[in-house]
């Protein structure tokens, strides 16, 4: 769709105010705020066009316009600029970094609570796709005769362990070799290719230790499914209620019912794969709760990889440039921090 310059100007003419107001624009507010050097008559003609084209649409009772999905996503896809992120927003950042933080949880919570806080809508943030990641460390502990710990550490600085049964004759001597073999064998593979990995020779180094192996084995296996469910993790949920499209109680409950399904979610985020930020307005969206909506999205990333993806959730009428940038930004910092860890 190609709009000559005059009409892309009375669109994000609409599309600013509106956002800003939350009110429908009539052409004399145009003419007063935005100085497009024509008459209100003559943005009224431009406005029908506009309309004509399913760009803006008028609400029942009012003389003024509102963009539609339509309109919005013109004006991400070809007018938007990038807002420039202020230095105290930055500053903000910068500090909620600065705070030790030694588990990837705690990271990803921090940059949830970060963006809900700056943008004043709902972050999600998925956490890194552990099998994206590699095994680092793969350590057996004895705590007592009969029980050890397995603890497992990826690259991404995500941490899981299990108290596990072993034959009560296993010192900690087994354990330690044991230890030792798999780590040989394991550090550095992607969590997708362990299971491709021969085992036989795991099994012909640790003939004594076969039956632990085997339970080891199945742990990683066990950790690497059941707990493979990549988190996500929201904050600022209640912010929607600030937002004055979201008045209707009923309309409400059912995107907070939405919300705690980790699963859409799960889902929404995934969506965004590639380089780019991802923006998906309204009717954009496959689930009809959804479609008052706009999600943003961006990947992160290690060592190349992408591990995750950080998004907002906020109403169509969306300061998308600020979101955008926020997003963006945070996407970046999030991929140097997790390297700290």
């Amino acid at each position: 769709m190609k709009l000559d310059a005059r009409k892309q100007k009375v669109l994000e003419a609409i599309v600013i105010d509106y956002i800003a107001t939350a009110e429908p624009v009539g052409s004399r507010t145009i003419a007063r705020k935005y100085n497009l050097g024509v008459s209100p008559a003559t943005i009224r003609n431009e406005m029908a066009d506009l309309e004509e084209m399913g760009l803006i649409e008028q609400p029942h009772t009012s003389a003024g316009r509102i963009p539609s999905d339509t309109g919005y996503r013109y004006y991400v896809d070809c007018l938007m600029k990038r807002a420039i992120i202020a230095e105290e927003v930055q500053a903000l950042i910068e500090r909620a970094f600065q705070t030790k933080i030694k588990q990837l949880e705690d990271l990803i919570q921090i940059v949830g609570k970060v963006l809900s806080q700056i943008t004043n809508y709902t972050a999600l943030v998925l956490a890194p796709q552990i099998g994206k990641s590699t095994l680092q460390l793969i350590q057996l502990m004895l705590i007592e005769p009969g029980k050890a710990l397995v603890v497992i550490v990826t690259d991404s600085g995500r941490i899981e362990n299990k108290v596990l049964e072993i034959p009560e004759n296993l010192t900690k001597e087994d354990l330690e070799l044991v230890s030792k073999i798999l780590n040989d064998k394991f550090k550095g593979i992607s969590l997708n290719e362990w299971k491709q990995i021969m085992l036989r020779d795991l099994y012909s180094q640790l003939i004594t230790q076969k039956k632990v192996l085997t339970l080891i084995l199945e742990l990683i296996d066990t950790i690497l499914t059941v707990d493979n469910e990549d988190k996500v993790y929201l904050g600022g949920t209640l912010n929607i209620l600030n937002q004055p499209e979201f008045k209707d109680v009923t309309k409400v409950r059912n995107l907070f019912e939405l919300l705690e399904k980790e699963d859409v979610l799960r889902e929404l985020l995934k969506d965004n794969s590639g380089d780019e930020v991802t923006v998906r307005i309204g009717t954009e969206n496959k689930y009809e709760v959804m479609q008052d909506c706009s999600i943003i999205t961006a990947t992160y990333r290690l060592n190349g990889e992408v591990i995750g993806t950080i998004g907002v959730l906020g109403p169509t009428r969306m300061h998308y440039s600020k979101a955008v940038s926020i997003v963006e930004y945070l996407t970046q910092v999030l991929s140097l921090s997790i390297k700290k860890l």
